[in-house]
């Protein structure tokens, strides 16, 4: 196994032959770093490096951010190709269930192997928020089948939008949970005049 040093203001992890003078997260100078061993399991080291949740939520908020924009400009620009804005939208309505499925799905494999439960609080929110975004996805679904109006449409999409967002805030706040393995920055303390 190879020699891995981390960043200490930063938190990168590296192998330590690969280190060319400066952090290639932060851009600080080489002696910042220290020697690490990694302290989660294999496996779970395995399925995490797989980046699949974040590969799934990346194709699920681009179905999200685009069904808006593209129902906005046919609303907006009824004459600017409406036939090709439509089909686009449809084609991502229609497949917008099953991008949030995936994301839900790594999203739940993913909890389970970083925090060992998906009873936190954080965790619990972003089941919550996730199960109002795949509803809000089939009730757009059901729309656009059923009436195709395209004010209720952009309404829907934009709720489903107001979902997202608040899951990538949750998911924000999660990226700096430090890990069983991950080195706690150190307090600066400050000068007292």
């Amino acid at each position: 196994m190879k020699e891995l040093v981390r960043c200490r203001p930063c938190g990168y992890v590296m192998e330590k032959d690969k280190l060319n003078g400066v952090c290639p997260a932060c851009g600080l100078p080489d002696k910042v770093f220290e020697s690490y061993r990694e302290r989660v399991s294999p496996n779970r080291l395995f399925i995490l490096n797989l980046d699949l949740h974040p590969i799934a939520i990346h194709i699920s908020q681009t179905f999200i951010a685009l069904i808006p924009l593209l129902l906005a400009i046919l609303w907006l620009f009824p004459g600017c190709y409406p036939e090709k804005v439509r089909i686009i939208a449809e084609f991502l309505i229609l497949f917008l269930p099953l991008a949030l499925m995936l994301a839900f799905v790594t999203g739940i494999i993913d909890g389970i192997t970083r925090f060992k439960s998906l009873k936190p609080p954080l965790l619990r929110n972003k089941i919550i928020y996730s199960v109002l975004l795949l509803l809000t996805s089939g009730i757009l679904l059901f729309t656009m089948k059923h009436s195709q109006a395209l004010l209720l449409l952009l309404l829907v999409s934009l709720i489903g939008l107001g979902f997202a967002v608040a899951l990538g805030l949750i998911g924000k706040s999660l990226l700096n949970v430090i890990l069983p393995g991950k080195y706690p920055q150190k307090k600066t303390q400050k000068n007292q005049v």
